[in-house]
């Protein structure tokens, strides 16, 4: 269709869906288990058009999007997604924004951008201005439940697919840190980065003790070493952890104050942000030019088929996590996903308009629990 500035197109209508989907073996990382993830899909229509947004969160979520925000956006003008953003803040000022409800408005908020791509009829990466046109990424998952054949074996997988980078998780059990550690070191090679991530597991003085040691086996990342909540016990790693050593927290951050306090405490060194929470595209793009304003790489936390798509735009963009789980499930729900390219980096198709994914009703059938 051909659209004209002054033409407003008004949103029809605004659908969700939810979804549990089984792992594929039991997961758990340094403070958690879990053996299903919930995906949450919306669907906002105007102009003939649908856009698809998702986050992955419990049902609750479709509920915020069913009861809360689904009124606030329908009839308004779909060419204008951070109106629509905002009207979305205003409506859930009484609910208690962190959390599920951030969760609902990052889903819709990347439908409401999907939709205007596909309304100008170009790539996604194109409507949001994109500096790059890859997207650079680590493999993640290595999870604690995982033995070390296994560790090993996924670890590998990731660098014979090119990519450079790999991350495992830690702090279930120290004892048993170092072991993996080394066996993970040992698999990979000298040629790839080796990340870890403690999901908060240790406490300060722990965390300090075992960066030391993770050092040693040349590890690059500490993720949440300490609880992301506890600024002071980040910065103290970040001051005093090993030369070489980033650490990086804020992949529980729903909006804008959670990340400029991460960020005016010297808390990392590298920021975390993660699309389908920190209140969608619109809200991620707010939290790039945060870190652009202080010279801190950003790193965007799993969803890797939208999330790709978002790094594009981003200026002090480091990498994405390509995270197994996420991988699974957008390849089972979606057609038209990316895969890795030559170098680690996902490389958005720009002959598709908006993302290009398309929902795969079918096959998620089985799985809807809302």
């Amino acid at each position: 269709m051909t659209l004209r500035a002054a033409t407003a197109i008004p949103i029809e209508s605004v659908e969700v869906s939810a979804y549990s989907i089984p792992t594929d073996a039991p997961e758990s990382d340094g403070t958690l288990t879990w053996d299903s993830t919930v995906l949450v899909l919306v669907g906002v229509r105007a102009g003939g058009l649908v856009g698809t947004g998702y986050t992955y969160a419990g049902t609750a979520a479709a509920t915020v999007v069913r009861c809360m925000l689904a009124d606030v956006i329908t009839g308004e003008d779909a060419l204008q997604p951070p109106a629509r953003w905002a009207a979305m803040q205003h409506a859930v000022r009484n609910m208690g924004k962190p959390g599920v409800v951030a969760m609902a408005v990052s889903a819709v908020d990347i439908a409401l951008w999907d939709l205007l791509a596909r309304l100008l009829d170009e790539p996604l990466t194109v409507t949001l201005g994109a500096v790059r046109d890859a997207t650079p990424i680590y493999g993640s998952g290595g999870f604690t439940s995982y033995d070390n054949a296994t560790l090993c074996e996924q670890l590998c997988g990731w660098a014979d697919a090119g990519i450079p980078r790999v991350k495992m998780k830690v702090g279930r059990d120290p004892d048993a840190d170092a072991g993996r550690v080394a066996a993970a070191h040992s698999a990979i090679g000298g040629g790839i980065e080796l990340y870890v991530d403690a999901n908060g597991a240790y406490h300060r003085k722990q965390a300090l003790w075992w960066a030391e040691r993770f050092a040693d086996f040349g590890v690059r990342w500490f993720e949440e070493p300490v609880s992301s909540d506890d600024l002071d016990g980040l910065r103290q790693l970040t001051e005093h952890g090993p030369p070489g050593m980033d650490i990086a927290a804020g992949e529980y951050g729903y909006h804008l104050p959670y990340f400029e306090h991460m960020l005016a405490a010297g808390a990392v060194d590298c920021l975390q942000a993660d699309v389908t929470r920190a209140l969608g595209i619109t809200g991620v793009l707010k939290v790039g030019a945060l870190c652009d304003a202080r010279g801190i790489d950003l790193s965007l936390h799993c969803a890797p088929q939208i999330s790709g798509q978002v790094g594009t735009a981003l200026w002090h963009l480091r990498h994405l996590e390509y995270f197994h789980d996420h991988v699974r499930i957008e390849g089972l729900a979606f057609d038209g996903t990316s895969d890795p390219q030559p170098g680690g980096v996902l490389r958005p198709d720009r002959s598709a308009p908006g993302h290009g994914l398309t929902v795969k009703s079918a096959d998620l059938e089985q799985f809807r629990v809302a």
